[in-house]
């Protein structure tokens, strides 16, 4: 069974997106209850946020760690959407009640990820937010599932790769 899809992994019994383990990294816990945004060096979460409070949620995915510094962030001034600059790592939405815009970074792994994984993630988000079963994210189990069936692709065409996380999410009840 696949245990990572770019930068979410399982980290024992829970899924993180970050790396837990690179000092003064940031990193994102999905729990059943929500989302634990962590810093790595303290002992209490910085935020919780249930998953009834999103709206929607996306993941911006930078694929390499330079496209995070300013350079990249240059780079991707000229390609808008780009998953580039200082926030090309992280989730971010809308929660309601009140209504506001939420965001959280997270810190990248010393490799790269591939860009297939990068799309079926970002996919994976958006159509979990899209079908209002953001809260499958915290269930251990069914995310387990989910990455086993999305973790082999490794193409760069966004269509097909979206399309294989509705099949995905159809075959696993959503």
């Amino acid at each position: 069974m696949a245990q990572h899809l770019g930068p979410l992994g399982l980290m024992g019994d829970r899924w993180v997106i970050g790396d837990p383990n690179r000092k003064d990294g940031l990193h994102v816990v999905l729990t059943p209850e929500g989302l634990q945004h962590c810093g790595a060096s303290e002992p209490v979460p910085r935020s919780v946020t249930p998953w009834s409070r999103f709206v929607e949620l996306k993941a911006r995915v930078g694929y390499r760690n330079w496209h995070l510094t300013r350079f990249g962030g240059l780079v991707g001034s000229f390609a808008p959407g780009s998953d580039m600059g200082r926030d090309g790592c992280s989730l971010y939405g809308i929660l309601r009640h009140p209504y506001e815009h939420w965001s959280v970074r997270y810190t990248h792994h010393e490799g790269r990820y591939t860009g297939g994984h990068a799309i079926v993630l970002k996919a994976l988000f958006d159509q979990l937010a899209e079908a209002k079963a953001l809260d499958r994210l915290g269930d251990p189990e069914w995310l387990a599932a989910a990455v086993a069936k999305l973790s082999s692709y490794t193409s760069w065409y966004a269509p097909q790769g979206n399309r294989l996380v509705k099949e995905t999410l159809q075959s696993l009840g959503i």
